[in-house]
């Protein structure tokens, strides 16, 4: 699991160093991906569907429920988690975490939020870190539950310890595995049926979009920009398998010649590349838009900076697997046929 887990460490780390950050960067750090999915209704699907939504996904949340539905007993990624009771002090030091359980109606059920949650607005953020969280403070709060999305110096272990439950939700891998994490967080907190029908809203919301896609989108290349170090996503990574059902060619996948998914591209490359679409995940981070960068040497001649086709994505959407993933789909697949039109 480390292993899975250092690469994305070290391109967050590099890319986040080059933008000099003040802090308001994305989430909480990236943790080891998870393997939970959850179940859902067959469905007919279409070829471009299929990379997005399947038939039946395996679940590893299991419920002992009684008549109030606790009991639960969740099989996190950190082991066994059983909670008594509805939980009434919830801590996130997550932004994702965070935002799902918002969407699924258990905001009333949240105490506190680390410095980085800053979805929705009316979410209690507090001083707490999100890369640097002590067992004490978190303590303060005085939680039933807490949910971690990495785990710095066992803090996990740490709120066990003095009888907290904690659910360590990491970085997922694919939308299977997003999925699975927000109906952990529904089972948890007793939102189970908010959560499935979170889970098949943003579901159909993404196919909706991509349905909506001319079938010539597969003529369409990209490069997806991390930072100004040129640090990029391929189509193995989460954001790459999210953005797959367009159709479209990453530009950064034959430059993954040791399979990190996320390589590190230099200009001369890109230019020669000159993908039709730009998108730009380094917007609120590093000030990335598309007047800086057809300020940079040679990429004003590029077909996407030239036909003004560059992204500006919302950096805290695009660094999470919550929700709102819908709206970075959404603005690509404008930016798709935006470019469809204008060719056409």
């Amino acid at each position: 699991m480390i292993r899975r887990f250092a690469p994305f460490v070290v391109v967050v780390a590099l890319f986040a160093t080059a933008c000099n950050s003040d802090g308001s960067r994305d989430s909480a750090p990236p943790d080891t991906p998870t393997t939970t999915s959850v179940e859902a209704e067959p469905t007919t699907t279409s070829a471009r569907e299929t990379t997005t939504a399947t038939s039946a996904r395996e679940t590893t949340t299991t419920t002992e429920p009684a008549e109030d539905g606790f009991p639960v007993t969740i099989n996190a990624p950190n082991g066994r988690v059983t909670i008594e009771r509805p939980p009434e002090r919830i801590v996130s030091i997550s932004p994702t975490s965070t935002e799902v359980l918002f969407a699924i109606g258990a905001g009333d059920q949240v105490a506190a939020v680390d410095s980085m949650s800053d979805f929705p607005e009316n979410a209690p953020v507090t001083e707490l870190s999100a890369f640097t969280p002590s067992v004490e403070a978190i303590a303060s709060f005085d939680p039933d539950l807490v949910f971690l999305s990495f785990d710095p110096s066992d803090i996990v272990a740490g709120l066990e310890a003095i009888g907290i439950a904690v659910i360590l939700h990491g970085t997922a891998l694919t939308m299977d595995d997003a999925y699975g994490q927000w109906e952990q967080v529904g089972t948890a907190t007793g939102h189970v049926s908010e959560a499935a029908a979170l889970v098949a809203t943003t579901t159909a919301d993404m196919l909706s979009a991509f349905d909506s896609l001319p079938e010539t989108s597969d003529s369409v290349t990209y490069y997806y920009e991390l930072g100004p170090t040129l640090y990029s996503a391929t189509s193995a990574t989460f954001i790459g398998g999210l953005l797959a059902p367009a159709g479209m060619e990453n530009i950064a996948d034959p430059a993954d010649t040791d399979g990190f998914g996320y390589p590190e591209l230099s200009a001369e490359y890109i230019i020669d590349a000159d993908p039709t679409l730009i998108l730009l995940a380094d917007t609120k981070c590093c000030g990335a838009s598309l007047d800086t960068v057809a300020q940079r040497p040679g990429w004003a001649s590029m077909t996407a900076v030239a036909n003004g086709n560059v992204v500006e994505l919302d950096d805290d959407i695009a660094s999470r697997w919550g929700p709102r993933v819908v709206d970075l789909v959404e603005d690509v697949v404008a930016a798709i046929l935006r470019l469809e039109l204008t060719n056409s």
